[in-house]
Protein backbone atom coordinates (compact mmCIF):
# COMPACT_ATOMS: atom_id res chain seq x y z
CA UNK A 1 0.00 0.00 0.00
CA UNK A 2 1.11 3.32 -1.06
CA UNK A 3 1.68 5.81 1.91
CA UNK A 4 0.91 9.69 1.60
CA UNK A 5 2.87 11.56 3.87
CA UNK A 6 1.29 14.19 6.31
CA UNK A 7 2.56 17.59 6.41
CA UNK A 8 4.96 16.61 9.54
CA UNK A 9 7.14 14.07 7.56
CA UNK A 10 7.28 16.43 4.81
CA UNK A 11 9.12 18.77 6.53
CA UNK A 12 10.91 16.46 8.67
CA UNK A 13 12.24 14.71 5.77
CA UNK A 14 12.88 18.51 4.59
CA UNK A 15 14.65 19.36 7.22
CA UNK A 16 16.74 16.09 7.01
CA UNK A 17 17.88 17.03 3.49
CA UNK A 18 18.60 20.45 4.40
CA UNK A 19 20.43 19.78 7.41
CA UNK A 20 22.61 17.39 5.60
CA UNK A 21 23.06 19.79 2.34
CA UNK A 22 23.98 22.20 5.17
CA UNK A 23 27.22 22.19 6.15
CA UNK A 24 30.97 23.70 6.71
CA UNK A 25 31.12 25.92 2.78
CA UNK A 26 27.72 26.82 3.13
CA UNK A 27 28.88 29.18 5.87
CA UNK A 28 32.26 29.81 5.33
CA UNK A 29 32.23 30.85 1.93
CA UNK A 30 28.51 32.97 1.40
CA UNK A 31 29.62 35.31 4.14
CA UNK A 32 33.68 36.06 2.71
CA UNK A 33 31.79 36.60 -0.72
CA UNK A 34 29.13 39.01 0.84
CA UNK A 35 32.38 41.08 1.96
CA UNK A 36 34.22 41.12 -1.47
CA UNK A 37 30.77 42.05 -3.49
CA UNK A 38 30.17 45.24 -1.56
CA UNK A 39 27.19 47.02 -3.34
CA UNK A 40 27.20 44.15 -5.36
CA UNK A 41 25.64 41.52 -3.07
CA UNK A 42 21.96 41.04 -5.20
CA UNK A 43 23.81 40.10 -7.91
CA UNK A 44 26.58 37.99 -6.60
CA UNK A 45 23.87 36.55 -4.01
CA UNK A 46 21.70 35.28 -6.91
CA UNK A 47 24.81 33.64 -8.91
CA UNK A 48 25.66 31.97 -5.51
CA UNK A 49 22.29 30.86 -5.20
CA UNK A 50 22.24 29.20 -8.43
CA UNK A 51 24.62 26.67 -8.13
CA UNK A 52 24.21 26.53 -4.52
CA UNK A 53 20.25 26.10 -4.03
CA UNK A 54 18.68 25.71 -7.71
CA UNK A 55 20.96 23.79 -9.47
CA UNK A 56 20.69 21.33 -6.28
CA UNK A 57 16.87 21.24 -6.55
CA UNK A 58 17.24 20.46 -10.35
CA UNK A 59 19.68 17.36 -9.40
CA UNK A 60 16.70 16.51 -7.01
CA UNK A 61 14.23 16.58 -9.32
CA UNK A 62 16.17 15.09 -12.28
CA UNK A 63 16.59 12.11 -9.94
CA UNK A 64 12.63 11.66 -9.37
CA UNK A 65 12.13 12.05 -13.72
CA UNK A 66 14.77 9.71 -14.66
CA UNK A 67 13.38 7.00 -12.21
CA UNK A 68 17.27 6.36 -11.79
CA UNK A 69 17.98 4.48 -8.29
CA UNK A 70 21.62 5.49 -7.85
CA UNK A 71 23.92 8.05 -9.58
CA UNK A 72 25.64 5.29 -10.92
CA UNK A 73 22.20 4.03 -12.63
CA UNK A 74 21.60 7.78 -13.73
CA UNK A 75 24.84 8.72 -15.23
CA UNK A 76 25.16 5.17 -16.78
CA UNK A 77 23.00 6.73 -19.79
CA UNK A 78 26.43 8.18 -20.81
CA UNK A 79 28.44 5.06 -20.85
CA UNK A 80 28.70 2.51 -17.54
CA UNK A 81 32.83 3.09 -17.59
CA UNK A 82 31.98 6.70 -17.29
CA UNK A 83 29.48 6.11 -14.85
CA UNK A 84 31.66 4.14 -12.38
CA UNK A 85 34.53 6.54 -12.43
CA UNK A 86 32.39 9.57 -12.49
CA UNK A 87 30.38 8.08 -8.88
CA UNK A 88 33.37 7.22 -7.40
CA UNK A 89 35.11 10.74 -8.13
CA UNK A 90 32.18 12.28 -6.82
CA UNK A 91 31.43 10.20 -3.55
CA UNK A 92 35.85 10.49 -2.86
CA UNK A 93 35.25 14.68 -3.26
CA UNK A 94 32.41 14.70 -1.09
CA UNK A 95 33.58 12.21 0.83
CA UNK A 96 36.89 11.42 2.63
CA UNK A 97 39.05 13.55 -0.04
CA UNK A 98 37.63 16.81 0.31
CA UNK A 99 34.23 17.82 2.33
CA UNK A 100 34.00 15.28 4.72
CA UNK A 101 37.27 16.35 6.17
CA UNK A 102 36.46 19.90 5.89
CA UNK A 103 33.52 19.48 7.92
CA UNK A 104 35.87 18.41 11.19
CA UNK A 105 38.61 21.44 10.14
CA UNK A 106 35.56 24.46 9.71
CA UNK A 107 34.06 23.11 13.27
CA UNK A 108 37.77 23.19 14.70
CA UNK A 109 39.02 26.93 12.75
CA UNK A 110 35.68 28.34 14.05
CA UNK A 111 34.75 26.75 17.20
CA UNK A 112 37.82 25.61 18.72
CA UNK A 113 40.69 28.18 17.78
CA UNK A 114 39.39 30.75 19.53
CA UNK A 115 39.43 29.19 22.82
CA UNK A 116 42.59 27.32 23.04
CA UNK A 117 46.28 28.01 23.03
CA UNK A 118 49.33 26.06 22.48
CA UNK A 119 50.49 22.69 20.62
CA UNK A 120 47.72 23.42 17.91
CA UNK A 121 48.70 20.65 16.65
CA UNK A 122 47.81 18.05 18.56
CA UNK A 123 44.47 19.95 19.76
CA UNK A 124 43.43 19.88 15.79
CA UNK A 125 44.30 16.10 16.07
CA UNK A 126 42.08 15.31 19.15
CA UNK A 127 39.55 17.51 18.16
CA UNK A 128 39.20 15.91 14.94
CA UNK A 129 39.38 12.43 15.97
CA UNK A 130 36.84 12.80 18.59
CA UNK A 131 34.42 15.05 15.88
CA UNK A 132 34.54 11.88 13.44
CA UNK A 133 34.11 9.71 16.13
CA UNK A 134 30.85 11.17 16.83
CA UNK A 135 29.51 10.99 13.57
CA UNK A 136 30.61 7.73 12.77
CA UNK A 137 28.61 6.64 15.77
CA UNK A 138 25.61 8.45 14.76
CA UNK A 139 26.24 6.94 11.41
CA UNK A 140 25.55 3.46 12.14
CA UNK A 141 22.16 3.69 12.04
CA UNK A 142 21.23 5.69 8.75
CA UNK A 143 17.53 4.28 9.14
CA UNK A 144 17.55 6.83 12.04
CA UNK A 145 19.06 9.84 9.81
CA UNK A 146 15.69 11.36 10.11
CA UNK A 147 15.52 11.52 13.55
CA UNK A 148 19.07 12.30 14.40
CA UNK A 149 19.22 14.95 11.54
CA UNK A 150 15.20 16.09 10.71
CA UNK A 151 14.20 16.39 13.79
CA UNK A 152 17.12 17.38 16.42
CA UNK A 153 20.54 18.37 14.44
CA UNK A 154 18.90 20.45 12.46
CA UNK A 155 16.47 22.54 14.72
CA UNK A 156 19.00 22.98 17.03
CA UNK A 157 21.58 24.34 14.23
CA UNK A 158 18.46 26.49 12.75
CA UNK A 159 17.66 28.04 16.53
CA UNK A 160 21.43 29.46 16.77
CA UNK A 161 21.68 30.51 13.82
CA UNK A 162 18.49 32.59 14.30
CA UNK A 163 19.63 34.38 17.49
CA UNK A 164 23.24 35.70 15.22
CA UNK A 165 20.53 36.58 12.18
CA UNK A 166 17.73 38.32 14.52
CA UNK A 167 20.45 40.51 16.39
CA UNK A 168 22.12 41.34 12.85
CA UNK A 169 19.17 42.81 11.95
CA UNK A 170 18.27 44.40 14.37
CA UNK A 171 21.65 45.99 14.57
CA UNK A 172 23.07 46.15 11.43
CA UNK A 173 26.43 46.97 11.02
CA UNK A 174 26.14 48.98 7.92
CA UNK A 175 24.46 49.17 4.40
CA UNK A 176 24.56 46.89 1.13
CA UNK A 177 24.88 50.08 -0.59
CA UNK A 178 28.21 51.74 1.39
CA UNK A 179 30.64 48.26 0.23
CA UNK A 180 32.55 48.53 -2.01
CA UNK A 181 32.90 45.67 -4.71
CA UNK A 182 36.34 43.92 -4.81
CA UNK A 183 38.41 42.06 -7.61
CA UNK A 184 35.98 40.15 -10.32
CA UNK A 185 32.71 41.31 -8.04
CA UNK A 186 33.18 44.67 -9.97
CA UNK A 187 32.26 43.92 -13.39
CA UNK A 188 31.59 40.26 -12.96
CA UNK A 189 29.15 39.30 -9.69
CA UNK A 190 26.73 36.87 -10.63
CA UNK A 191 29.49 35.15 -12.43
CA UNK A 192 31.95 35.03 -9.79
CA UNK A 193 29.15 34.19 -7.35
CA UNK A 194 28.27 31.28 -9.57
CA UNK A 195 32.05 29.90 -9.38
CA UNK A 196 31.58 30.54 -5.71
CA UNK A 197 28.94 28.20 -5.67
CA UNK A 198 30.89 25.38 -7.09
CA UNK A 199 32.67 25.45 -3.10
CA UNK A 200 29.40 24.06 -1.49
CA UNK A 201 29.68 21.29 -3.35
CA UNK A 202 25.86 21.19 -2.92
CA UNK A 203 25.07 19.98 -6.67
CA UNK A 204 27.45 16.80 -5.96
CA UNK A 205 26.09 16.52 -2.64
CA UNK A 206 22.42 16.29 -3.90
CA UNK A 207 23.70 13.98 -6.44
CA UNK A 208 24.53 11.94 -3.84
CA UNK A 209 21.80 12.36 -0.68
CA UNK A 210 18.69 11.86 -3.31
CA UNK A 211 19.43 8.24 -3.19
CA UNK A 212 18.88 8.59 1.23
CA UNK A 213 15.89 11.01 0.35
CA UNK A 214 14.42 8.29 -1.31
CA UNK A 215 14.88 5.25 0.47
CA UNK A 216 13.60 7.84 3.18
CA UNK A 217 10.36 7.89 1.74
CA UNK A 218 10.47 4.51 1.06
CA UNK A 219 10.83 3.18 4.95
CA UNK A 220 7.68 6.03 5.54
CA UNK A 221 5.68 3.50 2.89
CA UNK A 222 6.00 5.91 0.02
CA UNK A 223 6.28 3.02 -2.97
CA UNK A 224 4.83 3.84 -5.95
CA UNK A 225 7.11 5.57 -8.56
CA UNK A 226 5.24 8.66 -9.46
CA UNK A 227 4.25 9.80 -5.93
CA UNK A 228 8.26 9.44 -5.19
CA UNK A 229 8.77 12.16 -7.61
CA UNK A 230 5.81 14.43 -6.72
CA UNK A 231 6.86 13.90 -2.92
CA UNK A 232 10.75 14.98 -3.86
CA UNK A 233 9.23 17.90 -5.69
CA UNK A 234 7.50 19.03 -2.17
CA UNK A 235 10.69 18.01 -0.48
CA UNK A 236 12.82 20.05 -2.75
CA UNK A 237 10.44 23.35 -2.03
CA UNK A 238 11.49 23.42 1.27
CA UNK A 239 15.08 23.08 0.83
CA UNK A 240 14.86 25.55 -1.37
CA UNK A 241 13.48 28.09 0.28
CA UNK A 242 15.53 27.39 3.35
CA UNK A 243 18.80 27.56 1.73
CA UNK A 244 17.85 30.64 -0.60
CA UNK A 245 16.84 32.22 2.63
CA UNK A 246 19.66 31.34 4.56
CA UNK A 247 22.16 32.30 1.85
CA UNK A 248 20.70 35.44 1.85
CA UNK A 249 20.93 36.26 5.47
CA UNK A 250 24.70 34.90 5.73
CA UNK A 251 25.83 36.81 2.85
CA UNK A 252 24.50 40.08 3.55
CA UNK A 253 25.76 39.50 7.15
CA UNK A 254 29.28 39.43 5.64
CA UNK A 255 27.81 42.55 3.09
CA UNK A 256 26.87 44.83 5.89
CA UNK A 257 29.86 43.69 8.44
CA UNK A 258 31.85 45.92 6.21
CA UNK A 259 30.64 49.20 8.37
CA UNK A 260 32.47 48.40 10.81
CA UNK A 261 35.15 45.56 9.97
CA UNK A 262 37.69 45.02 7.39
CA UNK A 263 37.49 42.30 4.75
CA UNK A 264 38.61 39.31 6.61
CA UNK A 265 41.13 36.36 5.05
CA UNK A 266 38.06 33.89 4.60
CA UNK A 267 35.02 33.09 6.16
CA UNK A 268 35.84 31.47 8.70
CA UNK A 269 37.46 34.75 10.15
CA UNK A 270 34.85 36.66 8.87
CA UNK A 271 31.85 34.92 10.88
CA UNK A 272 34.06 35.29 14.05
CA UNK A 273 34.73 38.57 14.02
CA UNK A 274 31.02 39.11 13.40
CA UNK A 275 29.78 36.88 16.33
CA UNK A 276 32.14 38.41 18.95
CA UNK A 277 31.36 42.00 17.38
CA UNK A 278 27.47 41.59 18.54
CA UNK A 279 27.87 39.10 21.42
CA UNK A 280 31.93 39.51 22.71
CA UNK A 281 33.14 36.34 24.19
CA UNK A 282 29.59 34.61 24.49
CA UNK A 283 29.73 35.49 20.78
CA UNK A 284 32.94 32.75 20.34
CA UNK A 285 30.92 30.34 22.15
CA UNK A 286 27.32 30.74 19.83
CA UNK A 287 29.51 30.49 16.66
CA UNK A 288 31.24 27.20 17.83
CA UNK A 289 27.89 25.37 18.29
CA UNK A 290 26.39 26.98 15.20
CA UNK A 291 29.32 25.92 13.07
CA UNK A 292 29.50 22.58 15.03
CA UNK A 293 25.89 21.71 14.71
CA UNK A 294 26.09 22.67 10.79
CA UNK A 295 29.38 20.51 10.09
CA UNK A 296 28.36 17.47 12.51
CA UNK A 297 24.57 16.81 10.73
CA UNK A 298 26.56 17.19 6.73
CA UNK A 299 29.38 14.58 7.98
CA UNK A 300 27.04 12.28 9.30
CA UNK A 301 24.90 12.39 5.92
CA UNK A 302 28.55 12.09 3.68
CA UNK A 303 29.62 9.07 5.56
CA UNK A 304 26.13 7.66 5.28
CA UNK A 305 26.07 7.82 1.50
CA UNK A 306 29.16 7.27 0.90
CA UNK A 307 29.26 3.64 2.62
CA UNK A 308 26.21 3.08 0.97
CA UNK A 309 27.17 3.97 -2.12
CA UNK A 310 30.66 1.71 -1.99
CA UNK A 311 28.53 -1.24 -0.67
CA UNK A 312 26.52 -1.16 -3.49
CA UNK A 313 29.81 -0.53 -6.40
CA UNK A 314 31.68 -3.18 -4.80
CA UNK A 315 29.37 -5.62 -3.40
CA UNK A 316 31.37 -8.32 -1.21
CA UNK A 317 34.18 -5.65 -0.22
CA UNK A 318 33.46 -4.41 2.61
CA UNK A 319 30.53 -4.03 5.07
CA UNK A 320 28.56 -0.81 5.50
CA UNK A 321 29.87 -0.07 8.99
CA UNK A 322 33.48 -1.65 7.45
CA UNK A 323 32.99 1.02 4.93
CA UNK A 324 31.90 4.05 7.61
CA UNK A 325 35.11 3.48 9.69
CA UNK A 326 37.20 3.63 6.31
CA UNK A 327 35.70 6.63 5.49
CA UNK A 328 35.60 8.84 8.81
CA UNK A 329 38.97 7.08 9.63
CA UNK A 330 40.60 8.76 6.35
CA UNK A 331 38.73 12.27 6.81
CA UNK A 332 40.44 12.55 10.03
CA UNK A 333 43.70 12.14 8.64
CA UNK A 334 43.12 14.08 5.31
CA UNK A 335 41.20 16.66 8.20
CA UNK A 336 44.98 16.98 9.96
CA UNK A 337 46.21 18.52 7.15
CA UNK A 338 44.30 22.22 7.78
CA UNK A 339 41.49 24.09 6.05
CA UNK A 340 43.03 26.11 3.64
CA UNK A 341 45.61 23.06 2.35
CA UNK A 342 42.16 21.05 1.97
CA UNK A 343 40.28 24.32 0.31
CA UNK A 344 43.14 24.57 -2.53
CA UNK A 345 43.09 20.74 -3.70
CA UNK A 346 39.27 21.03 -3.87
CA UNK A 347 39.06 24.01 -6.30
CA UNK A 348 40.42 22.44 -9.53
CA UNK A 349 38.54 18.76 -8.56
CA UNK A 350 35.65 20.90 -8.29
CA UNK A 351 35.88 23.07 -11.53
CA UNK A 352 36.12 19.64 -13.52
CA UNK A 353 33.06 17.64 -11.80
CA UNK A 354 30.63 20.61 -11.25
CA UNK A 355 30.27 21.70 -15.16
CA UNK A 356 29.93 17.24 -15.78
CA UNK A 357 26.88 16.93 -12.91
CA UNK A 358 24.96 20.17 -14.29
CA UNK A 359 25.17 18.86 -17.34
CA UNK A 360 23.92 15.46 -16.18
CA UNK A 361 21.19 17.51 -14.49
CA UNK A 362 20.17 19.09 -17.46
CA UNK A 363 20.40 15.82 -19.84
CA UNK A 364 17.94 14.52 -17.47
CA UNK A 365 15.41 17.12 -18.09
CA UNK A 366 15.58 16.55 -21.70
CA UNK A 367 15.95 13.42 -21.53
CA UNK A 368 12.13 13.69 -19.31
CA UNK A 369 10.59 15.60 -22.23
CA UNK A 370 11.95 14.22 -25.11
CA UNK A 371 12.10 10.80 -24.35
CA UNK A 372 15.72 8.70 -23.56
CA UNK A 373 18.47 8.77 -26.09
CA UNK A 374 21.81 8.36 -24.78
CA UNK A 375 22.72 11.55 -27.06
CA UNK A 376 20.65 13.73 -24.98
CA UNK A 377 23.79 12.93 -22.43
CA UNK A 378 26.97 11.80 -24.49
CA UNK A 379 27.20 14.59 -26.36
CA UNK A 380 27.25 17.12 -24.18
CA UNK A 381 29.08 15.59 -21.57
CA UNK A 382 31.60 15.02 -24.00
CA UNK A 383 32.03 18.89 -24.56
CA UNK A 384 31.54 19.37 -21.03
CA UNK A 385 34.30 17.35 -19.67
CA UNK A 386 36.79 18.30 -22.17
CA UNK A 387 36.16 22.09 -21.74
CA UNK A 388 36.17 21.45 -18.06
CA UNK A 389 39.06 20.07 -17.81
CA UNK A 390 40.72 23.42 -18.77
CA UNK A 391 38.91 25.11 -16.39
CA UNK A 392 40.18 22.86 -14.19
CA UNK A 393 44.02 23.74 -15.05
CA UNK A 394 43.98 27.09 -15.16
CA UNK A 395 43.09 27.05 -11.14
CA UNK A 396 46.01 24.37 -10.37
CA UNK A 397 47.99 25.25 -7.71
CA UNK A 398 51.24 27.58 -8.88
CA UNK A 399 53.55 25.33 -9.03
CA UNK A 400 51.89 22.80 -11.43
CA UNK A 401 50.03 25.44 -13.54
CA UNK A 402 53.51 27.03 -14.55
CA UNK A 403 54.64 23.17 -15.99
CA UNK A 404 55.33 23.14 -19.35
CA UNK A 405 53.16 20.96 -20.21
CA UNK A 406 50.06 22.55 -18.68
CA UNK A 407 50.74 25.86 -20.31
CA UNK A 408 50.89 24.42 -23.90
CA UNK A 409 47.75 23.00 -22.73
CA UNK A 410 46.14 26.46 -21.31
CA UNK A 411 47.37 28.04 -24.29
CA UNK A 412 44.34 26.22 -26.51
CA UNK A 413 41.98 26.56 -23.57
CA UNK A 414 42.42 30.09 -24.02
CA UNK A 415 40.44 30.19 -27.30
CA UNK A 416 37.33 28.86 -25.86
CA UNK A 417 34.81 31.74 -25.12
CA UNK A 418 34.37 32.40 -21.30
CA UNK A 419 37.41 30.79 -20.63
CA UNK A 420 38.81 34.12 -18.01
CA UNK A 421 35.48 33.43 -16.49
CA UNK A 422 36.33 29.42 -15.78
CA UNK A 423 33.29 28.76 -17.33
CA UNK A 424 34.11 27.68 -21.04
CA UNK A 425 32.36 24.86 -20.53
CA UNK A 426 28.63 26.32 -20.99
CA UNK A 427 28.31 27.43 -24.26
CA UNK A 428 29.76 24.15 -25.87
CA UNK A 429 27.68 22.20 -23.75
CA UNK A 430 24.18 24.28 -24.33
CA UNK A 431 25.40 23.99 -27.96
CA UNK A 432 25.22 20.18 -27.86
CA UNK A 433 22.66 20.08 -26.10
CA UNK A 434 20.43 21.90 -28.46
CA UNK A 435 22.00 19.87 -31.53
CA UNK A 436 21.15 16.40 -29.57
CA UNK A 437 17.95 17.47 -28.50
CA UNK A 438 17.16 18.67 -32.80
CA UNK A 439 18.23 15.14 -33.68
CA UNK A 440 16.48 13.60 -31.40
CA UNK A 441 13.23 15.56 -32.34
CA UNK A 442 13.84 15.35 -36.13
CA UNK A 443 14.65 11.68 -35.79
CA UNK A 444 13.49 9.61 -33.59
CA UNK A 445 14.36 8.27 -30.36
CA UNK A 446 17.25 6.20 -30.53
CA UNK A 447 17.98 3.60 -26.69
Amino acid sequence: MNHKLTSAEYLFVGSMLFGMLFGAGNLIFPVHMGQLAGSHFWGANLGFISTGVFMPFLALIAFGLSGSGSLEELAGNVHPAFARIFTVLLYLTIGPAFALPRTATVSYQIGIVPFVSGNQTLVLAGFTFLFMAVALLFSLKPSKLIVYIGKFLNPVFLAFLAILVAVALARPMGSIAAGVPQGPYVDHAFLTGFKEGYNTMDVLAMLAFSVVVINTLKELGVSDARTISVDLLKVGIIVVFLMALIYTLITWLGTSSLGALAISANGGIALAQIAHAYFGPVGGMLLAAIVTFACLKTAIGLITACANTFCDLFPGSLSYKAYCVLFAGISFLIGNVGLTQIIVLAVPILMFLYPMAITLILASFASALLGKDRRLYRWPMLLAGVAAFGDALSVLPKGLQETGAVQALLGCYHQLPLFSLGMSWLLPTLAALAVAAAAVKLGGVRR
